[in-house]
């Protein structure tokens, strides 16, 4: 191996590659492909994002259980939606891939089964806290600001917090 030296500092010229900084994404990417990270990464992004990727319908009655083998295990909710995504499986396939940036999903297999309680809280609206009773207004201002949030229980956590903030700038009666 050769050095390039300039004046104080050597550099190793295979060090350097050809950009001399790598962003942090590239990086992780390479270690979570090096460690075989890759289809976790992918599930969690998929359970995170699954009704921005699917829709509101289908995320309500679907949910994404492991990868394995470049094959997606889907939960559904019943046999008529099993029927119905059987339909879909090209589209879910090409919308999957263009999400994760690559070809990770070749194949869908699905199997009616019980969606998990949190898949159904992150399609629904979270709930308030219970001794909170606010006006509709007061709900949809609530709303207006926490529905940017993707994640679901950040999201409720804020709705929990602003619907208190809102009790306490509401008077009684």
């Amino acid at each position: 191996m050769t050095a390039d030296c300039h004046r104080v500092f050597c550099y190793d010229t295979a060090m350097r590659g050809i950009s001399s900084i790598d962003s942090l994404s590239s990086i992780l990417e390479g270690v979570a492909r090096r460690l075989g990270l890759e289809s976790k990464l992918l599930e969690n992004r998929m359970r995170r994002d699954w009704v921005s990727i699917v829709g509101e319908p289908i995320a309500s009655n679907t949910w994404p259980d492991q990868v394995r083998y470049q094959k997606l295990y889907l939960l559904v909710r019943n046999s008529v939606w099993l029927h119905q995504l059987t339909f879909l499986k090209p589209t879910l396939i090409q919308k999957l891939n263009q999400v994760a940036g690559g070809e990770f999903v070749t194949e869908i297999a699905l199997r009616v089964g019980e969606i998990p309680a949190r898949a159904a809280a992150s399609a629904a609206t979270p709930p308030l806290d219970d001794d909170v009773t606010l006006s509709e207004v007061e709900l949809a201002e609530a709303a207006s600001h926490v529905s940017a949030i993707q994640d679901p229980e950040l999201r409720l956590l804020f709705t929990s917090v602003i619907s208190r903030n809102l009790r306490t700038l509401t008077p009684p009666g």
